[in-house]
């Protein structure tokens, strides 16, 4: 007969997460595996968003120093390229692309009014073309995180009940009410439970955060689209005059 020390060493161990795991019902093991997956994307996502948030914002304010100095804005769209790693410096060149294609054609310095308008009108849509599109660039993963927050806790409560369903069938199985004949299934139901939280709040705490910082840096584009339009307007009203 084993002694009472063995048989708490034999408790401990089936009582271990990969004991909970590995005696856990197929269903179970599914949902447990699911809920591992989604926590190792969401925390994938957060890594990803924490470093391209914090790039673009540096980016943009190395940029904006660049655009504020106050030297030549032709220089400035040569020494950026066609290809900008940051949303700002896209959106700029966006905007300078449509101002030389006019230039080309001598209508930035045309004297009909209409005429400078329809290229000010231009100018905006191009910027906020390049705003709408840079936007959902660094807006993807939110809808992963957003669904993983708001699903993970059901998945586990799936879990959470089928594990409780068998402990009921084990004690009708048996005949036996005691801790041990019901702690196995009702340990791994609560696994699930814990495994679903644990990919959630993450998820949850972590949309909130990048949907704020987003949110800030669209609001800091089109703050920027909206100077750099007033900005070409008032040069195009200066040449025409």
């Amino acid at each position: 007969m084993e002694s009472v020390e063995t048989v708490v060493k034999h408790s401990a161990a089936d009582m271990s997460i990969w004991g909970l795991f590995m005696a856990a019902d197929p269903l179970v093991k599914l949902v447990m595996l699911v809920l591992l997956a989604a926590s190792v994307c969401c925390w994938a996502i957060v890594v990803d968003k924490v470093s391209s948030i914090r790039r673009e914002r540096r980016l943009a304010s190395e940029f904006e120093d660049s655009f504020w100095s106050g030297g030549s804005l032709d220089e400035l769209y040569d020494d950026t390229g066609a290809d900008p790693q940051d949303a700002m410096s896209r959106v700029f060149v966006a905007a300078m692309r449509e101002w030389r294609r006019a230039t080309s054609r001598g209508l930035a310095n045309a004297g009909r009014s209409d005429l400078r308008a329809s290229l000010v009108s231009r100018i905006d849509r191009s910027m906020n073309f390049t705003i709408t599109r840079e936007m959902e660039r660094l807006e993807r993963g939110m809808n992963f995180l957003a669904s993983i927050g708001s699903v993970s806790p059901f998945i586990g409560l799936l879990g959470t009940v089928w594990g409780i369903m068998n402990s009921f069938q084990s004690i009708a199985e048996s005949k036996n009410t005691s801790l041990a004949v019901v702690a196995p299934g009702i340990a791994e139901a609560l696994f699930a439970t814990a495994l679903g939280l644990a990919a959630a709040i993450p998820a949850v705490v972590a949309y909130n955060k990048f949907a704020g910082d987003l949110e800030r840096q669209g609001a800091r584009l089109e703050t920027f689209a909206q100077e750099f339009s007033t900005l070409l307007a008032r040069q195009l009203d200066e040449d025409g005059s």
